[in-house]
């Protein structure tokens, strides 16, 4: 039993060393029929740069990666602009008021004594952080007005180490931006070069570059996920902006970097400004930089024309769900325009005769389909200016002549 139970063993073993050396053979057969030249590479087919060809015809896949040689675009852009982001650090006092009126009566500071009152704190300095970039040798850095607002000490500090007190030259709320000038430069400053967001398109390539929550010199990247974002559907209607959304990741302290392109040049100014956003930043477009820094830097205040209406885009198709809504506050005419939905007191809106209900259709002949067209073309005005709207109240059509004044007077 035993001798059988061996003659057995040695029967599996020989079948097992068979099918393994007639492995070997065949491998060397497909290696002789198909010989491999080390050292050279397929040479690629001309009709597309993802695909190469093997000597035989076999096509290999080859990886998709932007690439500029051995370094990496991203590398190559944050090389050429790095060095001229900067991390803005403020200080600001605020007064500090006690809200119970216990620490004003007379017999609560009789018995705990005035001199214990005293002590109490009265002032408190609040710090905040944000980014900006230089975009002259000079010490001009360009950042969001929100960084900077009410600071009664700036201080900036460059990649490099370099720390330089920094005076606040100019700031515009209304789009968010503002100049910072560097004090005591006693030479050259690397710059950073602003390219034109008027020639970005969605899917092109985005690298946010900043110091988000403290952390210094942070590059993110990702894509310009669509483009004349208005500032009311971003939820701050308070704002004159359409930005620039992408998905490259911007968190506070990113606020007044730059947004750049794959060549490194700055096409927007990040802005985080939704805290419920997730993969969602955006950017306000550099040309609306471009078009008031210098005033900006002589300390001139922008002025921003304005009518004094809420108002939202209005489709036939709208209208007409408002009209067979018996909840309806008031009826529409079913016609495509921009619906006024509030007149606010005390503007030039109100003084013309505006009113709620009024569509909308036509500004100094020109026509009006949508709410951010309207505000684009109020704000493409000077103050001052008349301009003569077109409006379909109930069923008749009205000329109204309305004057443009300076938002800055409504607050």
């Amino acid at each position: 039993m035993q001798r059988l139970d061996f003659l057995s063993l040695l029967r599996r073993m020989a079948t097992h060393l068979f099918s393994l050396l007639l492995g070997v053979v065949l491998t060397a057969s497909f290696l002789l029929a198909f010989p491999v030249q080390a050292g050279v590479e397929a040479p690629l087919d001309k009709s597309s740069e993802s695909v190469a060809v093997a000597p035989e015809g076999i096509p290999i896949a080859r990886p998709l990666t932007p690439s500029m040689g051995p370094t990496s675009f991203v590398t190559a852009a944050v090389n050429q602009v790095g060095a001229a982001v900067v991390r803005i650090d403020t200080e600001r006092t605020i007064t500090r008021r006690n809200v119970d009126p216990l620490f004003e009566d007379p017999f609560f500071r009789q018995f705990f004594g005035d001199d214990r009152f005293s002590r109490m704190p009265r002032e408190e300095r609040l710090r905040g952080q944000g980014s900006g970039f230089i975009i002259d040798r000079s010490g001009i850095v360009l950042t969001n007005a929100h960084v900077v607002n009410g600071a009664d000490k700036v201080t900036v500090t460059l990649k490099d180490g370099r720390i330089f007190k920094g005076k606040v030259r100019g700031a515009d709320e209304v789009t968010d931006l503002a100049v910072v000038k560097l004090e005591g430069v006693s030479h050259d400053l690397p710059v950073a070069t602003l390219g034109d967001s008027d020639q970005v398109q969605v899917g092109d390539w985005a690298i946010a570059v900043g110091n988000p929550v403290g952390l210094d010199n942070t590059v993110t990247l990702g894509i310009i996920s669509t483009l004349h974002r208005s500032s009311a559907q971003v939820g701050i209607p308070d704002k004159r902006l359409d930005f620039i959304q992408t998905d490259a990741a911007i968190n506070p302290g990113n606020s007044g970097g730059p947004l750049l392109n794959a060549q490194g040049e700055v096409i927007g100014i990040n802005t985080a400004i939704r805290a419920d956003a997730m993969g969602i930043g955006f950017a306000i477009p550099i040309n609306q930089a471009k078009a008031i820094q210098d005033r900006l830097v002589r300390g001139e205040r922008v002025a921003h024309p304005y009518l004094g209406v809420q108002m939202v885009t209005l489709t036939p198709e709208l209208a007409h769900e408002n009209n067979i809504d018996p909840n309806s506050a008031f009826l529409v005419p079913e016609i495509e325009g921009v619906l006024v939905v509030k007149v606010l007191p005390n503007t030039p809106a109100a003084s013309a005769g505006l009113r709620r209900g009024d569509v909308i259709t036509q500004v100094d002949g020109k026509s009006i389909l949508k709410a951010d067209q309207l505000q684009t073309l109020v704000e493409s005005t000077r103050v001052g200016q008349t301009l003569q709207v077109t409006v379909q109240r109930s069923d008749r059509v009205q000329q109204i002549t309305v004057k443009t004044g300076e938002l800055q007077d409504a607050a």
